[in-house]
């Protein structure tokens, strides 16, 4: 019985090493672009759940989030309110649409997803969530086989319309696989590129609000463990002395 076991994870063990470069090369066959790191700019939080509200809330949902946790990025109650708050009645109520299933089904042949952990669901070895987000928002092109007209560098296929499609405008495909501006849209590659950072940041921030809390509770944690060790090991020698 043994025997037999040992030659299933033996196999097991072969087949993953002579399959194992073929994955690989279909992991890496994408460069993801560096998002830009903007997780304690409030300013770019802030710009970015514009934009979020504005184009990504009239299909995709957030309801992991409330309305108030805006605060957090320096946004007063009332702001939210007058500016903000257009899926919902009450600033405490989830960021959530009002799209009936049915209907998203049909418009895009599958219901979209919720957004609330997008950044985290999307890292992966080749690189962070961040990436990935910065690198598809920016990775759209016109192809007229699609049914909705676009596609998209990172997600092929994908059956998402390019909605942002009026601040950079409208990429091609050329012959060499490389994307290029055919018409231009309200903003420039530059600050299209810049508006999409901060939309990626506050996707990172809606992941989980609390990181920057957690991180710098996690420095204090050491601060105060490497303090703390100081003192215990005076004591121990202050205690000790007549022994040692």
């Amino acid at each position: 019985m043994r025997i037999v076991m040992f030659k299933k994870i033996l196999f097991s063990f072969v087949l993953a090493l002579l399959f194992a470069p073929f994955a690989a090369q279909a992991s890496v066959s994408l460069k993801l672009d560096r998002a830009p790191d903007r997780a304690t700019d409030n300013a770019a939080l802030q710009n970015g759940a514009k934009l979020f509200i504005n184009n990504c809330l009239n299909c995709h949902g957030a309801s992991y989030v409330r309305y108030n946790r805006l605060m957090d990025i320096g946004l007063t109650e009332q702001q939210i309110k007058d500016n903000l708050l257009f899926t919902a009645e009450k600033i405490g109520e989830p960021m959530g649409i009002s799209m009936p299933r049915k209907d998203a089904k049909e418009f895009f042949g599958a219901w979209p997803p919720d957004l609330s952990l997008i950044a985290r669901a999307r890292a992966s070895g080749d690189g962070s969530g961040a990436d990935w987000l910065y690198t598809y928002l920016r990775g759209f092109y016109r192809d007229e086989k699609r049914p909705t007209g676009w596609n998209n560098v990172v997600f092929d296929s994908v059956g998402m319309p390019h909605v942002l499609w009026e601040l950079q405008g409208e990429q091609v495909m050329g012959a060499d696989h490389k994307l290029t501006l055919a018409k231009p849209g309200k903003l420039t590659p530059r600050e299209y590129d810049d508006a999409v950072g901060d939309l990626v940041a506050f996707m990172v921030w809606m992941a989980e609000p609390q990181a920057s809390f957690r991180k710098n509770l996690g420095i204090a944690v050491l601060l105060f463990l490497g303090v703390f060790f100081v003192v215990a090991y005076a004591m121990k020698r202050a205690f000790w002395k007549d022994i040692h």
